[in-house]
């Protein structure tokens, strides 16, 4: 039997039509490429004749907030400890990246913004790094971006910003560091103190390990140089510093070794100290509880203790399916004894319920008295505590609310919670979603957290909130400018070419297929918004959702919920008090943070917390165990293999800054 026989023509015509499509595109491609408007020079020329156009400061009174951003600087007015200096950083809207070089100073008081132009202002950067010392804050390095992402510039410029008069002055001085982003700054007496970074313009990657100095009084910078045989910190970009009496910490990092064939990332977890009277770099051993190893996380220091905020970790979650788990997770670094624990907020009770506590404490004294310190006689103990308990407002009461569990779901731990059926609802907890890059300062005990990014399925989401904590309270999370909608255009080139090769196979396939990833991107904008998009999956709504996506969306759930930490989990079938034996350590150690308590006091704290997380997730797990077993029935029915899901090019080198 012979080949069938093509019909004259067709095949040509296609071919000439698929040649035409793809050298078009290359066209396109290039064109941007070179096109004016990602020159990176000449953008960067056309922003300094700008900057000669100005002849004087100029401070606008009571502007709105910065838009979205990340990346960029947030550091405490030395001079004024209720007002913070915002100055760059950038922003992805699927599309185009726009690097800011704005100046923005807060009034935490009044609530009010100031954006401040002045002659010879720095050109816009971002992952830069600043310190404020007496009148002065001083800045070094960052990038600038094309708007397509195919250039990068990096700096090697040193600015100072006088605070009092809102002048910008590049300091030209000799030895400085090369150009680098991704690098720590922190001060140490009078010399500001410099390590790591990264140099990547996608056609040369390097990761430092070099040490400068830059002494205030003399105005001279210093390279410091290992001594033969010592020990010294592996090259990378990214981690935190935090300066403790003659000792400088350093924490995590990221490293990424290019070769020809493939990219390797490494999540650093490690801890150093650098001694600055000898420049000796020694292992810290970490004890207590400490992270897991993330990337892009935010940290400061307050008095004897470093507070280390978010990040994310990339794990693969069934075969080769990668889930990015932004995190919103507290973690305390003391830095006298070298200590990590968790930092669980815990707001004060009512009064009411206070006196209640005092009145219950009275009458079980001679109950307590018997008691022993370890074994079951401990959980009697804590579970006669629970009995008529006032209702503990903390950990994250928001996911009770937010998911809109049902009555019936519910209704059982309600009652153990309240005293009685007229008590008021406790209103609703605070809390930042996770993020990576976000902005962190502290300032008269009050920490404050800006902006930041995080991922939902394969989109950026830019914030531009801004919480504060109080570090001596540890009580709530404030929100004092809410999140606004972040701007995001679905177009690139890979999907240009997808979509327009499945249209020229199956024009009807690829429209049902755009009309359901429609719908797909919508339910993500209502994920990165609200956790309560949740909802529709555990009440079996999402009917029309393909078993990928579930799947998907199960394990954004669990990051959500914070549901992969088995500290501050209970694991399906665990009882209250199963689970507190498990986890007392981590409960007591949180608990320690805000009371100061030991022994029983301190077990009964720690159970309290316990039993929060316990009451707040027990529906929900339950919830969600049914949804699981459906969706595994479903997936084991049906003989279906998980699809790769590409992670984002350039996600880990951020996470790196």
């Amino acid at each position: 039997m012979g080949k069938k026989q093509k019909k004259p023509g067709k095949g040509k015509e296609k071919t000439e039509r698929k040649t035409a499509k793809g050298e078009e595109k290359r066209a396109r491609r290039e064109a941007r490429k070179v096109g004016d408007e990602d020159d990176i020079d000449a953008i960067l020329r056309s922003i300094q004749k700008e900057e000669a156009k100005k002849k004087e400061v100029h401070v606008e009174e009571n502007v709105p907030a910065p838009s979205p951003r990340s990346n960029c600087s947030l550091t405490i007015n030395p001079l004024k400890e209720t007002e913070v200096i915002l100055y760059g950083g950038e922003f992805y809207n699927g599309t185009k990246t726009f690097v800011y070089g704005d100046l923005y100073r807060y009034d935490v008081e009044k609530n009010e913004w100031k954006l401040v132009s002045s002659p010879n202002s720095p050109p816009p950067r971002s992952a830069h790094q600043t310190i404020a010392w007496k009148n002065n804050i001083y800045m070094f390095g960052g990038e600038f971006t094309s708007p397509n992402q195919e250039r990068f510039h990096h700096y090697k410029d040193f600015w100072t910003l006088d605070l009092k008069t809102n002048q910008w002055e590049q300091i030209l001085a000799k030895g400085c560091p090369s150009a680098r982003s991704g690098h720590r700054m922190v001060l140490y007496k009078h010399k500001i103190v410099l390590f790591g970074g990264f140099y990547d313009t996608l056609r040369e990657v390097r990761y430092y390990n070099d040490l400068h100095v830059f002494d205030l009084d003399h105005f001279k910078w210093e390279e410091i140089k290992p001594r033969p045989g010592c020990l010294w910190t592996s090259p990378r970009s990214g981690f935190q510093l935090a300066v403790y009496q003659d000792q400088i910490y350093l924490y995590g990092g990221y490293f990424k070794e290019v070769s020809s064939d493939k990219e390797k990332g490494t999540v650093h977890a490690d801890m150093w100290s650098l001694d600055p009277r000898t420049w000796e770099w020694n292992k810290v051993k970490k004890a207590g509880m400490p992270p897991g190893p993330r990337a892009g996380f935010s940290m400061c220091v307050h008095k004897k203790r470093a507070v280390l905020f978010g990040g994310v970790v990339d794990m693969e979650v069934e075969g080769d399916v990668i889930m990015s788990m932004f995190m919103n997770e507290l973690y305390g670094f003391q830095l006298d004894n070298h200590r990590w624990y968790p930092l669980e907020l815990r707001k004060d009770k009512p009064a009411k319920n206070k006196t209640k506590d005092i009145k219950r404490k009275e009458s079980n004294n001679d109950v307590e008295a018997n008691v022993d310190n370890e074994g079951d006689e401990v959980m009697e103990d804590l579970e006669e505590a629970i009995e008529g308990q006032p209702e503990v407002h903390g950990v994250s009461n928001q996911l009770i609310k937010s998911l809109s569990i049902t009555k019936a779901g519910s209704s059982k731990s309600s009652d153990v919670l309240s005293d009685s059926t007229t008590q008021e609802a406790p209103p609703e907890a605070v809390k930042p979603s996770g993020r990576i890059n976000a902005c962190m300062a502290v300032g008269k005990d009050m920490l404050y957290l800006y902006g930041g990014m995080m991922e939902v399925k394969d989109r950026e989401i830019t914030l531009d909130d801004l919480y504060s904590l109080n570090l001596s309270k540890l009580d709530e999370w404030k929100c004092i400018i809410p999140a606004s909608e972040s701007e995001w255009l679905e177009i690139s080139e890979d999907e240009d070419d997808d979509d327009d090769d499945e249209a020229e196979d199956n024009e009807n396939d690829s429209e049902g297929d755009a009309s359901q990833a429609d719908e797909d991107e919508e339910s993500d904008e209502d994920a990165a918004k609200n956790v309560s998009s949740a909802v529709s999956l555990l009440k079996g709504e999402s009917k029309t959702m393909r078993r990928k996506e579930k799947r998907a969306r199960i394990e954004q759930i669990r990051v959500i919920l914070g549901l992969s930490d088995s500290q501050r989990t209970p694991v399906p079938g665990e009882s209250l008090r199963d689970f507190y034996k498990r986890t007392n350590m981590y409960w007591q150690m949180a608990a320690y943070e805000h009371t100061q308590h030991t022994g029983k006091e301190l077990r009964k704290d720690g159970f309290d917390l316990a039993e929060t997380r316990f009451k707040e997730l027990k529906p929900i797990l339950d919830e969600l165990a049914v949804l699981e077993a459906e969706q595994k029935a479903e997936e084991e029915a049906s003989g279906s293999t998980s699809s790769k899901r590409d992670t984002k090019k350039g996600k880990h080198k951020s996470a790196g800054r």
